[in-house]
């Protein structure tokens, strides 16, 4: 089945136009700032001249306009460099968003390298990850936690119906809040150092989580008393009441703080790294803080962790700002001096730090995990943005005892098939142990057709919009064998590899779990010869046919299509092909029943290859 949908990034390219031009306007008046940053400075130079010459007060008041001309004019010119940067996040914001509507890969953000692993049940089958991936056209994440947060829900192998319903409300709440995204997403950037970085906060929870420096209070408490004594003896003594014994006090109160150094030595450096890291997830957190949530709920109790009384971002960066201020007197010997010898400045500091790094570990994690958590739902929000037609998958809350079909999508296509030569097809399962079994020429669309299984799957249970007018299924494990590789490292051989996936799937199969295994198999047992081949997949056909799961299998082997007559739940299915004007022509259309065709001998023949005709007996003619 067939459907037409309109491409969406027409508007995307006009907002990007928009944007160009006005990066263009900030770019010039940049310009122009500096260049007036520069008349400035050379009037300033002259005034200056002027009135160390003649000493004229009109001179020496030009030079002092032009000096507060040049702080406004730096003030002005950096509100335009923020503006100008802001502008072009926002840019590259929009026009990736564009080049996702349009399959555009060269024009999207590299993806996160991150290994595959070859034992998951349907990582590699389904290209989920890695470059040009489902996950590559997905992730709008700034961040390594929410790309790998929208990675997880990916690559989920038992999927939780309850998970998938908040996310489904969430995704649907988030789709229309384009806005919100953008900004969401503009304001992370600003964390990453980078524009082609992401920001990692595991190094800033690691840190946090370092060995406390111990118990500083009591030593804070007997160095604070002793010196209240030491200013009070002072005092006396200089008031001529006492005699100098301040002196000896003085000298006691320095001896014990500095053998306290290394408690407080790193004061100025641990706050100033915390006060820069958190200053640069500042824009984020304020953001989510200050968004008004209104009739947006399920965004609002997501969010709430931003917004408690008592726990806003917003305080705890004050109080961080406070610290690292008052810490920087580490860098005047003079002040430090003065202040560490009237109190003890810097322990008491850096009490107040490790206390304030202590309520950072309780909070930071909630606001990490609530921002990755947004990420990755934004992610599938965007997703659905930009492909409105796409709908959300109904899936069951239980497996067992689920009406049927267990397993029904209307007009699924591929995601990553560009819409201009994508062709959908409907496809059902009614009951456990139904196989369908697949066959057609090559090239007909028995591989895509079998990933646009696996792919919408993955999307309905990570929680996003599936390629389809309608999908219902129950919750299924799921699990591939389409992209076998070899190994030469390992002296592993396509087949033997091959039977090891196999293995692999049927134990999965066998498995007792209350979940199904919904298996996708391409091109069974191709590395061995043609009789052992269809032994081999009658028998590990019959198998599953009789195991706890559903699937569907494609092949060549026309001689399988007589499971059907022999195996309850075996259904015949082929794609066909037709040669116009001396080419293949594919329709890509899932039809009932066996492949009345095929084009091995087609292709060979008009790609003139020399080819034996087949005689009656089912030899070879000369």
């Amino acid at each position: 089945m067939t459907t037409a949908r309109q491409p969406f990034p027409d508007a995307l390219h006009r907002q990007v136009a928009r944007l160009d031009r006005k990066v263009a306007a900030l770019d010039r008046l940049s310009r122009r700032y500096s260049w007036v940053r520069l008349g400035i400075v050379l009037a300033g130079m002259a005034a200056a001249f002027g009135a160390y010459q003649t000493g004229h007060a009109v001179f020496v008041g030009l030079t002092l306009a032009c000096g507060v001309a040049f702080v406004a004019a730096v003030a002005l010119h950096r509100r335009v460099l923020r503006s100008l940067t802001r502008h072009r996040i926002y840019r590259r914001i929009k026009a990736a968003h564009a080049a996702r509507a349009a399959l555009d890969w060269d024009a999207l953000p590299p993806p996160r390298p991150v290994p595959k692993a070859e034992t998951h049940p349907f990582e590699t089958d389904l290209n989920l990850t890695g470059e040009r991936s489902l996950l590559h056209l997905l992730d709008t994440a700034v961040s390594e936690g929410g790309s790998e947060r929208l990675r997880s829900w990916l690559l989920t192998t038992i999927p939780d119906p309850e998970r998938i319903a908040r996310r489904q409300v969430l995704v649907r709440e988030l789709a229309p809040l384009s806005a919100f995204r953008d900004r969401l997403a503009l304001n992370g950037a600003l964390v990453a150092e980078r524009p082609d970085a992401r920001w990692d906060g595991a190094g800033l929870l690691a840190w946090l989580g370092r060995e406390d420096r111990g118990r500083l209070l009591p030593w804070l408490a007997f160095l604070g008393a002793l010196a209240a004594v030491n200013l009070t003896l002072a005092v006396l003594h200089f008031s001529g009441l006492a005699p100098p014994w301040w002196i000896f006090t003085l000298t006691l109160y320095a001896w014990i703080y500095l053998l306290r150094h290394r408690d407080y030595g790193h004061l100025f450096d641990e706050a100033d790294y915390l006060l820069n890291t958190l200053s640069r997830f500042r824009a984020v957190l304020l953001f989510l803080e200050k968004y008004r949530y209104g009739k947006h709920e399920r965004l609002a109790w997501l969010c709430a962790p931003f917004c408690r009384a008592g726990r806003k971002p917003s305080a705890e960066l004050r109080r961080i700002t406070w610290i690292a201020a008052a810490a920087s007197s580490q860098k005047s010997e003079i002040v430090w001096l003065a202040l560490n010898a009237l109190m003890p400045w810097d322990l008491f500091f850096t009490y107040r730090l490790d206390r304030y790094k202590a309520a950072m570990r309780r909070k930071l994690p909630a606001w990490l995990d609530t921002w990755y958590e947004l990420e990755a739902l934004s992610s599938l929000a965007n997703f659905s943005g930009l492909h409105p037609a796409y709908a959300l998958p109904e899936v069951l809350p239980e497996a067992a005892g689920a009406p049927p079909p267990l397993f029904e999508g209307k007009a699924l296509g591929h995601p990553l098939l560009p819409e201009a030569v994508k062709v959908r097809n409907d496809f059902t399962i009614r009951h456990l142990g139904e196989i369908a079994l697949i066959t057609g020429s090559n090239m007909s669309g028995k591989s895509t057709f079998l990933r646009t299984l696996g792919v919408n799957l993955c999307l309905a249970f990570a929680g996003g919009p599936v390629d389809a007018a309608a999908l219902r299924t129950i919750p299924f494990r799921l699990f591939t064998c389409i992209q076998v590789a070899d190994s030469v490292n390992d002296g592993i051989s396509y087949f033997y590899a091959e039977v090891r996936r196999l293995k692999a799937l049927l134990q999965a199969l066998e498995a007792a779990h209350p979940y199904p295994l919904f298996f996708l198999i391409d091109e069974i047992f191709r590395g061995t010869n043609n009789r052992e081949r269809l032994i081999g997949s009658r028998a590990f056909v019959r198998a599953l046919a009789h195991g706890h799961g559903v699937g569907a299998i494609s092949t060549h082997d026309l001689e399988l299509v007589h499971l059907a007559e022999e195996v309850e739940g075996i259904h015949n299915f082929h794609f066909r092909e037709q040669v116009r004007d001396g080419r293949m022509a594919f329709d890509y259309r899932l039809r009932p029943g066996p492949c009345p065709t095929s084009n091995a001998l087609k292709i060979m023949r008009m790609e003139g290859l020399p080819v034996e005709e087949a005689s009656p007996d089912g030899g070879s003619a000369p």
